[in-house]
């Protein structure tokens, strides 16, 4: 095992998916993620877990444990069924999500023409609104009798 290891994963005849730590990393930390991983101590064998429920899809869930925790940042030794980067398992069929798709079809409605807009704008310039010609007279002003101002 390579110095700096925190996790080792293995097989065990009697416990079957097994977990344990090594000293260089605090146990307090180590039971924490082994507790989230669904791995269990195992009683009478200190620093041993076992897998909860092994026979439910247990290599896979080993191997995601390993996974998780490299990860993290954590270096882990797991037998060669049980690493996911030595071990590549049947891939599943990625299931799609329309993006390639959908993205496709914007590019293609982006270069088309569309039929929303009726006809195409024509390239001679607008025609000029008529102006309406200046009034030829100049605003009464109305005077009050009290003595001058704008009446209302």
């Amino acid at each position: 095992m390579e110095p700096g290891t925190h996790f080792v994963f293995g097989t065990h005849k009697e416990h079957g998916f097994v977990a344990s730590f090594t000293s260089s990393m605090p146990s307090h930390l180590a039971q924490w993620f082994l507790l989230r991983e669904q791995f269990e101590p195992v009683a009478g064998e200190p620093g041993l877990f076992r897998l909860s429920e092994p026979e439910r899809d247990g290599p896979r869930r080993t191997r995601q444990a390993v996974h998780d925790l490299r990860r993290q940042g954590y270096a882990v030794h797991a037998d060669i069924a049980l690493d996911p980067a030595a071990s590549a398992g049947p891939t599943r069929p990625a299931l799609p999500n329309g993006l390639l798709e959908r993205r496709s079809r914007l590019a293609q409605a982006a270069a088309g023409r569309t039929t929303q807009r009726g006809t195409a704008p024509t390239t001679s310039p607008p025609s000029a609104r008529p102006i309406p010609p200046k009034p030829t007279y100049a605003p009464t002003v109305h005077l009050t009798a009290s003595g001058g101002g704008r009446s209302r």
